[in-house]
């Protein structure tokens, strides 16, 4: 029994020894003082809801908002994969992709709001590879807004900023529409 004892004693002194002497490597970096850069970005967003390839789908609604005859009843959820062009027109240059979800978050529909969160991606030129994400509350009905801008990737890394949005085509009973896009991004 004596010698159970001890054991114990001498695995709970190792057991109990093992975590102080561990070590945790962790180097603290200062971070550099690069300059902050401001870059504009002027895109149209061709957002299709219709015909067969359309780029945003509706992946769930709330079963007591369907007999609202909007094409974006509230509370309908969309997948989208929207390509940016360089013009309103649908044969214009592809530069990139809007990818997420955007979700109808206004009762009134006099004053259609959704809420989008969106990773905006560029595909080709000198931004090919970087994007910038809008996680803001939409309000689709008023002629110029506002959206937040809350990060980014590549060249756009830790990127922060705002997108004035104009609506320059929109289609009430397919609810396609094409979006004038100028976006301020300030990152480093």
């Amino acid at each position: 029994m004596e010698e159970q004892l001890i054991f114990a004693w001498a695995m709970i002194f190792c057991i109990a020894i093992a975590p102080v002497s561990g070590e945790y490597y962790s180097k603290t970096v200062t971070p550099s003082s690069k300059a902050e850069k401001v870059t504009n970005l002027h895109f149209f967003l061709h957002d299709t809801l219709s015909g067969e390839n359309p780029s945003a789908v509706l992946v769930a609604h709330a079963n007591l908002t369907r007999k609202d005859h909007s094409p974006v009843p509230f509370g309908s959820l969309f997948a989208i994969d929207d390509p940016l062009r360089v013009g309103p027109e649908p044969t214009s240059k592809i530069i990139g992709n809007a990818q997420g979800l955007y979700l109808s978050s206004s009762q009134d529909a006099s004053k259609f709001t959704i809420v989008l969160y969106a990773d905006f991606a560029f595909t080709t030129g000198k931004f090919k590879g970087s994007s910038f994400s809008i996680f803001s509350r939409n309000p689709v009905t008023e002629a110029k807004r506002e959206v937040a801008i809350v990060g980014g990737r590549g060249r756009f890394r830790m990127a922060r900023g705002f997108a004035h949005i104009k609506t320059s085509y929109f289609n009430a009973t397919t609810g396609d529409a094409i979006l004038d896009y100028k976006v301020t991004l300030y990152h480093y």
